[in-house]
Parts: structure tokens; C-alpha cells; sequence
């Protein structure tokens, strides 16, 4: 029987985990207890997070890394692969799969999008990225597409039509050309999973407008979060739409301040692995609409962080304030990453969830 997908729920915020199929999560640092990313690792954590009654577990995609001494986030794993082996060990958590579309053929993913969400019963998602790291094309052979977000929609409209079809289908397109495409079985979702973009620049948030149900992005300061929600509300609505907008946050939750603190030093600044932090901030300034521009030279210890998304450091209480106050700006949800996950996971759930149900954020 098909459930309801997660992030389709009643929680007014929803929580979900992020990049926990790479090695570091979103930390660049040398700290001993650094995220290996091991399967079993994985496992435990998607475990972790749906005892909890997270909402979903997100992957990045990542075919190559940044350098540094630990050669940070060249160890992945493939993300529809490792959905399908979590969604068929959880029970109630959405399992999303990031791909490059200009490295994966719609058919393919077609097929293997709705394997996952037979698995899942109706839990898988989406997460559809064109890229931005030259390197990481090359390997393929591949070049970076000037108009990335085109192709995005030619290749997901693709696979909407496969889904629906009960006949062959023929695509002449600018990216595609098709002859009697089939991919069955469909999704158990429809017209198909739920689907999510994370954009910052305008082509982005005009795909994700016209096309996904939910958004990702980042912002600097919660003061002035709800100006990309507001953008992305706009954008939606001349499509005659409305999606959703989420962020991501990196954590260090503590009993103290000065703990979590304190912890945030040691391996975001004191333990960075500064030349992978530099390649990676370098790749990203040139090649990303990911972040606004002033983010790169006002929030290194963010990019060794988190991959320069917003900190949540302190204690319980303070980090559910700064998330019901991200919530009060407009977001459904926020994704979270950790330094290491299983250690610090079990930590999070036992303490800020119980503030935020109280708070009614949470059921």
C-alpha cells in the first residue's frame, strides 16, 4: 500500500539529514571523529532519523572531491543505490536520490526512481541538480550545459511522460531524442516522486518554480531569510503554483554555549583542512549561484562548517529558537548535517525535538 510521502505530512517544520552518503557530511576538518561514511554508518543514521520521525534522508551527488589531506568527499556513495538498501531497512522516512541530469539518461533514471519507490512504498524523492563542478564533468567527458536548467525540464518531463504513457513514447526535443521509450513499472507516486531543486540563482528558482514541489536554498542571516521565500512564492505563482522552500543548516548542539561553541572552533577553524576548504569555496565562487556572493569572504568557518550553509551552535533551547525563527520566516523544513551523525544525532532528537512539539512546530 502507498503512504503518504513525508514531506507531504502535518508538521509545520519539517527535518530531514543531509550528505550523510559523503565522507565529512558537509564538514571540511581533520578532526579525529570526522564522518567516514561508512555503510554501516549510513545505515545507522537513516535508522537514527526514522525512529525519530525525521521526514527524509538527503544525499548529495559527488563524483569527485576537494583535495585537502582527506581527500574530502571523494568517498560516496551513489545515491540510487544507497536509497534503495535504506528505504527497504526504514519504515517511514523519505529517501531521496540527487542526480546530475546531464550525466544520467532520463530513461535510466526513470527506472530506477520508481524501483526505489516500490521499495519504499511511495517514500522516494527527487532532488535534481545540472551541476557545477568542471572537474567532475571531465571525467565523464562531459562539458558543463550553458543551459543547464532546459535540459532539466526536457529531461523531467521525460520521465512524467514514461510514467503516464500506457504506449510507447516518442521525444524529439533539444536535448533528447526518443523512439518508443517505455519504463514500466511507473512510480507509485503521481505523475510522479515528489521532486526538489536547490537553486540560489534566477534559472534555478525558475525551474523549481515551474516544475518542483520544493526548493532548497541558503541564506546569510534569518533576518533576512524570507526574501528568498518571498522571491521563490512569486516565481511559483505566475506558473500557477506553489512549492515549497526549505535551507540547510550545519549543527553542533551542546548542553553549553560555550561547549557547542567551543566544539564549532575546534573543527570548523582550529581542525579545518583549509586546502580542501579553499578548492572547494574556489570552485563554488566561480562556477555556483549556490550562495550570495559576500558569503565566500564574511563566512569561511561556514564553508568548513557546513558548505556554507547557516550554523545552528548552542545549546538545545537556542537552536530550536533559531529554528521555529527560521520557520516564522517561511520555511517548511531544513535539512541538517553533523559532524558525525550517529554520535551526535541521538543528541538532537532527544532534546530540540521534544522544544519544537512543544512549541507546536512538530506532532
Amino acid at each position: 500500500m502507498i503512504k503518504q510521502h513525508p514531506l507531504k505530512g502535518s508538521n509545520r517544520l519539517k527535518l530531514g539529514v543531509f550528505s550523510a552518503n559523503a565522507d565529512g557530511g558537509l564538514a571540511i576538518t581533520d578532526v579525529p571523529e570526522r564522518w567516514t561514511a561508512s555503510w554501516q554508518d549510513n545505515l545507522t543514521a537513516a535508522q537514527i532519523a526514522d525512529r525519530a520521525g525525521l521526514e527524509f534522508f538527503l544525499p548529495i551527488a559527488r563524483w569527485r572531491g576537494f583535495g585537502g589531506k582527506n581527500r574530502v568527499r571523494e568517498w560516496s556513495f551513489e545515491t540510487f543505490t544507497w536509497a534503495a538498501a535504506l528505504a527497504a531497512a526504514t519504515e517511514q522516512i523519505g529517501l531521496f536520490m540527487t542526480v546530475h541530469v546531464p550525466l544520467l539518461h532520463p530513461l535510466y533514471a526513470a527506472k530506477s526512481l520508481a524501483t526505489v519507490d516500490h521499495i519504499s512504498q511511495g517514500r522516494a524523492g527527487l532532488n535534481i541538480v545540472c551541476g557545477w563542478n568542471p572537474k567532475e564533468f571531465g571525467m565523464f567527458g562531459v562539458p558543463l550545459v550553458e543551459k543547464g536548467y532546459d535540459q532539466a525540464a526536457e529531461w523531467l518531463d521525460i520521465v512524467e511522460r514514461v510514467y503516464a504513457s500506457d504506449e510507447p513514447v516518442d521525444f524529439n526535443g533539444s536535448y533528447y531524442a526518443l523512439k518508443g521509450a517505455v519504463s514500466r513499472p511507473a512510480s507509485l507516486q503521481t505523475p510522479r516522486p515528489v521532486t526538489m531543486n536547490a537553486a540560489f540563482g534566477g534559472p534555478g528558482r525558475d525551474f523549481a518554480a515551474g516544475h518542483c514541489d520544493y526548493l532548497f536554498t541558503t541564506f546569510t542571516e534569518i533576518s533576512d531569510a524570507g526574501k528568498h521565500v518571498a522571491d521563490i512564492g512569486e516565481r511559483s505563482a505566475k506558473q500557477g503554483r506553489e512549492v515549497g522552500v526549505y535551507t540547510v543548516c550545519h549543527v553542533v548542539c551542546r548542553e553549553t554555549q560555550a561547549e557547542a561553541e567551543d566544539y564549532y572552533t575546534r573543527y570548523a577553524v582550529t581542525m579545518a583542512d583549509h586546502a580542501a576548504v579553499d578548492d572547494h569555496m574556489a570552485g563554488k565562487k566561480e562556477f555556483s549561484q549556490s550562495h550570495d556572493r559576500d558569503a565566500y569572504d564574511r563566512y569561511r568557518q561556514r564553508f568548513a562548517g557546513g558548505a556554507g550553509s547557516y550554523p545552528l551552535i548552542g545549546t538545545p533551547d537556542k537552536i530550536a529558537e533559531e529554528m521555529i525563527a527560521i520557520a516564522e520566516q517561511g520555511y517548511a523544513g531544513i535539512a541538517l548535517s553533523f559532524v558525525n551523525y550517529t554520535q551526535e544525532l541521538p543528541y538532537f532528537c532527544d532534546r530540540v525535538l521534544p522544544i519544537l512539539k512543544k512549541a507546536g512546530y512538530r506532532g
